[in-house]
């Protein structure tokens, strides 16, 4: 851990030594803000540029948050289950699968189900999700649009994957949030926030950063909207499981059980905590929560390997890891850097579309995730390493 400490913030704690300036900007932004706790801001060893805030950020607020910290994809996350099924029960071509999760799954940004393809057998939190989302103060958002992403990919680095761990057993990982819905909550408390700092004439290293302090007129409208999108997430993740379990079994004739679930958990979130000897608001912006014991999720890019991880609770990082490898280089880069022939190459092995639709999801765009893992030793332990053979993205 190397910390970073400027006159008039709060220290920065970083577990790599890859960081870019603008990451490094952000961070030094966000260290500045007088509600910052006093134990500073962690960053992850997959820490990137983000909007808002640094991704692979974790931010411990007294008595305040920052909304544009949280960002738009509120609540996204991971699930993984691993199934009774080996690599041998697999079919020899994996295509199938794919293209009938992909018929089975909307995918990219305004993915959406047909009008009654989700029912109410789909979801198992309805009646909390239903009553509350009449409550929340926010955009108008309608129940249908609501209820037609319930189960959807998006698009950009969410995926549904098949992985093989050590022993062969197979293993569906996804990653998704709270859609459409989440995404106009975001934005509409993001400008409550600096709308409130230019009423208040208040000073900020970043328009970004404006804030919302307990008390204040928008602060519980926003914690109401953002635990809603939270629990939207959590059930998009397990209604998705449910339909990629389902595609499964329609080409795989081996009946299978699930036999664990590793994790089903946001890292775009904000909740209370207790750090320090104080109850602390911890955002954490493409983080994982990491107490000792806790099961975890790491992935690499759609070519390298993930990790289910148990935590060991680092007090320094707000009990937390990495989400994820991070990039390394921006979409746009990544497009004008490499050809389809180089994803190609870089997939090799893995069941998944390779044309230029997803070429800014190659894995050279992202950082090593065997370095980010030897840079998490001191926060999470390896308990399995998982090799993808199939993924599919929304493009």
């Amino acid at each position: 851990m190397k910390v970073t400490q400027e006159e008039g913030a709060r220290p920065i704690k970083a577990w790599t030594d890859d960081i870019e300036p603008e990451a490094m900007l952000q961070a030094r932004n966000i260290a500045r803000l007088p509600f910052i706790a006093p134990n500073g801001v962690a960053l992850m060893p997959d820490v990137h540029a983000g909007i808002g805030s640094t991704v692979g950020t974790v931010i411990a607020t007294d008595r305040a948050v920052v909304p544009a910290a949280v960002g738009v994809d509120i609540g996204c996350g991971m699930n993984a289950v691993r199934t009774s099924l080996k690599a041998s029960d697999l079919p020899e071509s994996l295509k199938d699968i794919r293209h009938q999760i992909e018929r089975d799954v909307p995918l990219g940004p305004g993915g959406r189900h047909q009008k009654d393809s989700v029912t109410e057998d789909n979801w198992r939190n309805r009646e909390s999700l239903m009553s509350r989302f009449g409550k929340i103060d926010g955009p108008d958002v309608k129940q249908a649009t609501m209820a037609a992403q319930l189960g959807s990919l998006g698009s950009g680095n969410h995926f549904i994957e098949l992985c093989l761990d050590e022993n062969q057993d197979v293993w569906v990982m996804l990653h998704s949030g709270s859609r459409g819905t989440g995404n106009r909550i975001g934005m509409h408390f993001i400008e409550k926030a600096r709308r409130e700092a230019e009423r208040w004439m208040i000073t900020l290293p970043h328009q970004d950063l404006a804030y919302l302090p307990e008390g204040s007129e928008h602060f519980d409208a926003y914690m109401e909207a953002v635990d809603w999108a939270q629990e939207y997430a959590l059930e998009n993740r397990a209604v998705m499981m449910d339909v990629v379990l389902a595609a499964l079994r329609r080409h795989i004739p081996k009946d299978f059980t699930l036999t664990t679930e590793a994790v089903n958990a946001h890292h775009n979130y904000v909740e209370k905590e207790h750090h320090f000897g104080k109850n602390l608001w911890i955002t954490r912006k493409g983080a994982i929560r990491a107490r000792e014991g806790d099961m975890g999720i790491i992935p690499g890019s759609m070519g390298q390997r993930s990790y289910i991880v148990r935590g060991k609770g680092n007090p320094e990082s707000y009990c937390s890891c990495s989400h994820g490898a991070g990039r390394r280089m921006s979409r746009t880069q990544a497009r004008k850097q490499f050809t389809v022939d180089d994803l190609i190459a870089q997939t090799h092995g893995v069941e998944c579309r390779k044309d230029g639709s997803v070429l800014d999801e190659i894995p050279s765009s992202y950082k090593d995730i065997d370095v980010v893992m030897e840079q998490s030793k001191d926060l999470v332990e390896v308990v399995h390493t998982l090799k993808q053979v199939l993924c599919v993205k929304g493009g």
